[in-house]
């Protein structure tokens, strides 16, 4: 679409100078090394600032910044925070060109570009390294786009320092940082990624259209197919091998003198469920804080936590839990077996849990620890203890094994006993912020706990040397998670890593044969190594003279390395002269962001969410909050429906009247059918003729405007640009919006919640009907999850994916007890590998299928077998 003037513009007439974003780099072994890109245009005719709060992956180590303009190139500088920000204050009032890249939050960011001159392009560009994710052996990288919008409690309180669209509160300080506009947005993102993993793999991506050139060798590049996309959702690419080996141990190095030594990361994905017979049985007791400190937002969600918590567990492990205040009480008197009627009960006494009283922590804790000595103790608390030292010693002492996985809720928490007991027990702690989601944290923490894993480990190595290692104290080993091990060697050669350690009681070793090269150019190994061994050093919360040293030692290698650490901050300069050189103070430009996909609450305010000009120095002023509305909330223009309130992270409802007419269905379908009306449809084989299940005790998030919903990410028309990586400013690429598929949220059914909530303790869901109970149990799990297919659900959903991970293993387990009723095994079979997202999974049910004629030739052919199966699940 072409336009008198390029880009997007306030309601003031003032171009927004953000042109579009890139996203380049490289997906190397269990890490990678990612540039994003932002190009910025001043299209007016005095200089401005532009800022700009984006996101980075929270485990991402911060390693570059840079910035270009009139064709030259001036690399960031490490600082310490502070005097970063003076130089770059200084700067832009002595009028020359500067950047500052402040972190807010571990993954929101602001880049700050000062004096941007008129009709100039400047390119600031970021580097980051991570590590990827594993599920099943297959590789998973993701990469957030946008700073969704978040509910923020509490009262107005404090000055601003930044330019959100949201003042800052007593409950959240830092809410005028972490709060973009949301605007009609019509920059977007382009991708230029290369991967390489050292062996043969299929890249492909459950959120983008996306076009893979092989490069020779196990070298691929990837881009999206129609060159740009909104930023609007999280890029995800997952990247599984043919070879379904055990273990996935990528090696990287890098090696430039040869005089010196080199770095290697070794990043080992262990599939440990397949070298065990069967899983171990678990004993958990979970620990929630029932203080009155988390009455409001926490304990409803805390309580939200624990029931998909539960419905983790496998029949004959045991659990219990307790809740404290003032004192202490439990659901039993020890920990039971887990079945479907102690299920129900939990799910009853956690239910009527009410906030009152203080917080005393120390006898809960011991009864949990003196509980399950060797399993695993999960405590969810938002509190402040005086007696922390005391309580970590009665802990320790009562444990064998035991490993604590504690949750800090909110910012009044007792963060160093928490981190303690974590590190002291080989668990894990997570802080949850104020507007952050509990459950989501909570059921992936806990899944990893219940994984299977080595412990103490110990390395050795043979035919080569490896010295300067990191971490120093080897981490557990946990099933599908990517454990990396980094390090120098001194001399090159080839030889052997072995890893020792224990799987349960028995003894576990594995040994990888390595080459460490003579000359290797892969620099960001270097990076990872330094980033890994000032963590290190953090973690090691030294005080006194000792700290001070420790903190100077970890500056002179963030500096060597250019890496941000929370002592450090990136800034760049570029000295101008003459013409170039501004005069006066800029005007602020906020860069305004996308409203995430399927949002359809900020279709009404788009207009609402532009910005005009502001002054530097000073911030913005925050939209206008009708009475009783939570803060972070635009109201939405006289004409518009009531603009929906959020009732807190957990829960954020759209209005029926709100949300945007069914989309057409679009030319790419890789989703299930539109669902089948609740009366007379799969609801009503599976529940009855009432069409829809009893209404169990809801859980306290609503997916509506979260869930992994398939689209036709590549809608969008390519941007045509001769040796150029952005559109041109003079003829924009004007993005379509994205083609939402199940006919937009508004058309769902009962619900997945409703469904997830009648979920047995054997992982199974009953029905109407005769027959056997295996095989009518078989259809009633296959109805229902052909219901959360439908929904978006599959065994990755972040919320969601345990139960239906836990159900596919039941209907494996089922298959051998359904050949009396072969259509009964084609349809549990085809919508278990429907759900499943691992290949190792689909593996065995595809060979649990081989007896089926009616599977035979189905199986990997998507499109064919969700035809197949809709036709078993309407007779």
């Amino acid at each position: 679409m072409k336009t008198e003037q390029a880009g997007l513009y306030t309601r003031e007439g003032a171009q927004v100078p953000l042109q579009g974003v890139e996203v380049t780099g490289e997906l190397l072994g269990g890490h990678a090394r990612v540039r994003v890109r932002q190009r910025y245009r001043n299209g007016e005719s005095r200089p401005v600032e532009a800022v700009y709060t984006f996101p980075l992956p929270s485990d991402g180590t911060l390693s570059a910044f840079s910035m270009t303009c009139a064709g030259r190139r001036v690399e960031g500088v490490v600082k310490e925070r502070e005097e970063a920000f003076r130089a770059y204050d200084d700067a832009i009032t002595a009028g020359h060109g500067a950047a500052l890249l402040d972190q807010e939050r571990p993954n929101v960011f602001t880049a700050q570009v000062g004096n941007l001159l008129p009709g100039e392009e400047t390119v600031v560009e970021v580097e980051f390294l991570q590590a990827v994710t594993a599920e099943e052996g297959c590789v998973r990288w993701m990469l957030p786009t946008l700073v969704a919008p978040r509910y923020i409690p509490g009262a107005p309180s404090g000055d601003r320092t930044a330019h959100g669209s949201v003042d800052p509160t007593n409950r959240v300080p830092d809410a005028d940082r972490i709060t973009p506009p949301i605007g009609n947005v019509h920059y977007g993102l382009r991708m230029d990624l290369l991967v390489d993993l050292g062996r043969e793999v299929v890249v492909e991506s459950p959120s983008h259209v996306i076009t893979v050139n092989r490069e020779g060798g196990t070298r691929m590049r990837v881009g999206f197919t129609r060159g740009e996309v909104s930023l609007d959702r999280d890029l995800v690419l997952s990247l599984r091998s043919s070879d379904t080996s055990a273990v996935f141990t990528p090696l990287v190095t890098h090696r430039k003198d040869a005089s010196g030594p080199g770095t290697f990361a070794l990043t080992v994905i262990p599939d440990l469920l397949s070298m065990a017979s069967a899983p171990p049985k678990q004993e958990v007791v979970f620990v929630v804080d029932v203080s009155g400190s988390m009455e409001g937002e926490s304990l409803p969600q805390a309580k939200a936590a624990l029931r998909l918590c539960l419905r983790h567990l496998r029949e004959g492990d045991r659990f219990n839990v307790i809740a404290f205040n003032s004192s202490y009480r439990s659901f039993q008197s020890q920990p039971v077996p887990f079945t479907q009627r102690t299920l129900e009960e939990a799910d009853r006494w956690v239910a009527a849990l009410r906030a009152d009283g203080g917080t005393e922590l120390l006898e809960p804790m011991q009864a949990a620890v003196r509980a399950a000595p060797d399993g695993v103790v999960v405590l969810l608390t938002d509190g402040q203890v005086g007696n922390e030292d005391e309580i970590l010693k009665a802990v320790l002492a009562e444990r064998k094994t035991a490993r604590l996985y504690s949750f800090g809720i909110g910012t009044n928490v007792s963060d160093a006993l928490l981190r303690d007991m974590a590190k002291q027990t080989g668990g894990a702690v997570e802080f949850i912020h104020p507007g952050e989601r509990i459950d989501d944290k909570v059921v992936a923490q806990f899944s990893r706990a219940l994984a299977p894993r080595v412990t103490d480990l110990e390395v050795t190595f043979d035919g080569v040397e490896g010295v300067e290692l990191a971490p120093t104290e080897l981490p557990p080993m946990v099933d599908g998670v990517p454990w990396t091990l980094l390090g120098r060697y001194p001399t090159p050669g080839a030889g052997k890593v072995t890893l020792r350690g224990k799987s349960g009681r028995e003894p576990f070793a594995l040994t990888v044969r390595v080459d460490f090269p003579a000359a290797s150019d892969r620099p960001a190994v270097e990076k990872l190594w330094a980033a890994e061994r000032i963590r290190g050093w953090e973690a090691a919360q030294l005080t006194g003279r000792r700290a001070e040293s420790m903190k100077k030692r970890i500056v002179e290698l963030a500096v060597a390395h250019q890496i941000v650490t929370r002592y450090t901050s990136f800034v760049v300069v570029e000295e101008r002269t003459a013409e170039r050189r501004a005069s006066g103070q800029p005007e602020t430009r906020v860069i305004p962001v996308n409203a995430p996909a399927g949002w359809a609450m900020f279709d009404t305010a788009k207009e609402e969410a532009e910005l005009g000009a502001l002054p530097r120095t000073r911030g913005i002023v925050g939209k206008p909050m009708a009475p009783g509305m939570p803060q972070g909330i635009p109201v939405p223009p006289p004409a518009a429906a009531p603009m929906p309130v959020f009732a807190g992270p957990a829960r954020s409802v759209v209005p029926p009247s709100l949300r945007r007419p069914a989309a057409p269905a679009p030319k790419k379908v890789m989703s299930a059918p539109a669902p089948a009306s609740s009366k007379g449809g799969f609801l009503s084989k599976l529940f009855g003729s009432g069409g829809a299940p009893p209404e169990p005790q809801p859980f306290a998030d609503d997916e509506s405007l979260r869930e992994g919903a398939s689209y036709d990410t590549g809608a969008y028309p390519a941007i045509e640009e001769d040796d150029a990586l952005f559109a041109s400013a003079e003829e924009p690429a004007e993005l379509e919006a994205p083609v939402e598929l199940e006919q937009e949220k508004a058309r769902r059914g009962p619900g997945a919640e409703a469904l997830l909530g009648r979920q047995l303790a054997n992982g199974l869901w009953d029905g109407p009907g005769a027959g056997p109970e295996p095989v009518r149990q078989a259809r009633a799990t296959a109805l229902a999850l052909l219901e959360l297919l439908r929904e978006g659900i599959t065994s990755s959903h972040p919320l969601h994916g345990a139960q239906v991970k836990k159900a596919v293993e039941a209907l494996l387990s089922l298959a051998s007890s359904l050949t009396g009723a072969p259509e009964v095994a084609e349809l549990a079979l085809g919508v278990a590998w429907l759900a499943a997202a691992g290949p190792r999974t689909r593996g065995r049910i595809e060979q649990a299928a081989k007896p089926l004629a009616g599977l035979n030739g189905r199986m990997g052919n998507e499109v064919a077998l969700r035809e197949h199966v809709d036709a078993l699940a309407a007779r």
